[in-house]
């Protein structure tokens, strides 16, 4: 995977969007910036940025990715390999249904998955050094070169979405006291039903992630 580091950017995201686009960059690629401005957060909010934090975006062909996944599923798998790679550190972040990066009850980052072309484009933000109010950071100090090669490295197993479901699925009790969103409404997660494929059913209805 090439990487091209960056020491300010808008967007890592919307960056390696356009240049996706305009045929200038070529998956597989990976844009990461020390400091982001005007970062993408889910519902297309701001993502607050602090200067040490990690910014990552990344595409992959769709034809690269495991036979099993489904695009749907995308956040959920990308977001989960993230995590076992800053578990392999010690770290305790976890998964709040569908892509967003949790330490205990407060939110420690999150990823947005997009399609360009024929590409899947990831973008991650996480707290590594510092946070802002009402979010925390990172729980072990981590060196972002190192996190982001692991990360890497996890990815090139290509490891089937059951797989990675499985696990995912142990895990998902920890979604109960918590809210999601489906279209512009705020739902509750605690009676949420989890499907094979990453989707939930809350009161009777379907809900994907489609960040």
């Amino acid at each position: 995977m090439q990487i091209i580091c960056l020491d300010r950017i808008d967007s890592t995201q919307t960056y390696l969007k356009e240049q996706l686009q305009n045929k200038k960059f070529h998956a597989p690629i990976a844009v990461s910036a020390e400091l982001q401005t005007n970062g993408i957060g889910s519902r297309d909010n701001s993502w607050k940025s602090q200067k040490g934090n990690l910014f990552l975006s990344f595409a992959l062909p769709l034809e690269n990715l495991p036979d099993d996944l489904k695009i749907e599923s995308a956040s959920i798998y990308f977001a989960f390999l993230l995590k076992e790679a800053l578990a392999s550190f010690s770290s305790k972040v976890w998964i709040k249904w569908p892509n967003d990066f949790y330490l205990d009850d407060k939110k420690v980052g999150g990823m947005i998955t997009n399609i360009v072309d024929k590409n899947l484009v990831c973008g991650v933000g996480l707290n590594i050094a510092d946070a802002p109010d009402g979010f925390t950071k990172l729980d072990v100090e981590i060196d972002k070169k190192v996190l982001i090669k692991n990360y890497f490295k996890n990815i090139e197993k290509k490891v089937l979405w059951k797989q990675v479901f499985s696990k995912y699925k142990l895990e998902f009790y920890r979604n109960q006291n918590f809210f999601t969103h489906s279209n512009g409404v705020k739902v509750s997660l605690g009676d949420a039903e989890l499907y094979d494929d990453g989707s939930l059913n809350i009161n009777g209805e379907r809900i994907y992630s489609l960040r």
